[in-house]
C-alpha cells in the first residue's frame, strides 16, 4: 500500500471519531512521522528479483550444456518415435490378463 493512500485512510478514520482527552499532545504528528519514515519497498520485491536471478542462472546452465553437448545423429522420424513411446504403455496393458 502506498504511503499516500495509507495517510488518506488514516485521516478519514480519524475524522470519523470524536476527540478524546486521553490522547497525548501531538500524538498524530508522531504517528504520521513514523509512517513517513517507514521503508516503502516491500519484502516480496526482493524475493522476486532473487527468483529472477535464479531462473536466469538455470537458463544459462541449460544453454551451456546444450552448446557443449555433441550433436545427436539423425536417426529417423521424431514423430514416429514420439508416437511409439506414447502407445508403448497401451500395448503392454493389452498383454496383461
Amino acid at each position: 500500500m502506498k504511503n499516500f493512500e495509507l495517510e488518506k485512510k488514516l485521516i478519514a478514520a480519524a475524522r470519523r471519531q470524536t476527540p478524546d482527552d486521553r490522547v497525548p499532545y501531538a500524538f498524530e504528528k508522531r504517528v504520521m512521522a513514523l509512517i513517513a519514515a517507514r521503508k516503502t519497498e516491500d519484502g516480496w520485491v526482493f524475493s522476486l528479483w532473487r527468483a529472477a536471478a535464479t531462473c536466469t542462472a538455470v537458463a544459462a546452465v541449460f544453454v551451456a550444456v546444450s552448446l557443449f553437448q555433441p550433436a545427436a545423429e539423425n536417426r529417423g522420424d521424431l514423430s514416429q518415435d514420439f508416437e511409439n513411446t506414447l502407445l508403448a504403455s497401451i500395448d503392454q496393458g493389452d498383454l496383461m490378463p
